[in-house]
């Protein structure tokens, strides 16, 4: 027996009869629920959000604990951020337009 496999991105065209059946057949759209402003309103936000590459430095043993259970382990940390950041109420950021200056001194450093 041979054995076909399917490949989505080169799906098999329809042939006449069958694309005459689909097209007369009609959608049952009975079971959806009709879309209000409400919906349009939160579908114009872009999921997943843009992700931003940054260096963290966690403890060895966090660390070992997230590669502990396998691949995808800075998946595992944004996740954990995300709920934690959902638990939270939401606070008034700051101003994008003027980030806060580091005032730290640097103590020990001659100025160049």
């Amino acid at each position: 027996m041979k054995r076909y496999r399917l490949d989505p991105k080169k799906p098999r065209r329809l042939t006449p009869a069958e694309a005459r059946r689909l097209d007369a057949t009609p959608i049952d759209y009975s079971d959806i629920p009709p879309l209000g402003d409400e919906f349009f309103t939160k579908a114009t936000a872009a999921w997943p959000p843009a992700k931003q590459q940054l260096t963290i430095r966690l403890d060895a043993d966090v660390l070992k604990w997230l590669k502990a259970h396998g691949r995808g382990y800075q998946t595992r940390i944004n996740r954990i951020l995300r709920a934690a950041m959902e638990t939270q109420p939401p606070r008034h950021s700051r101003s994008a337009a003027a980030p806060r200056k580091n005032t730290r001194s640097r103590a020990g450093l001659k100025p160049a």
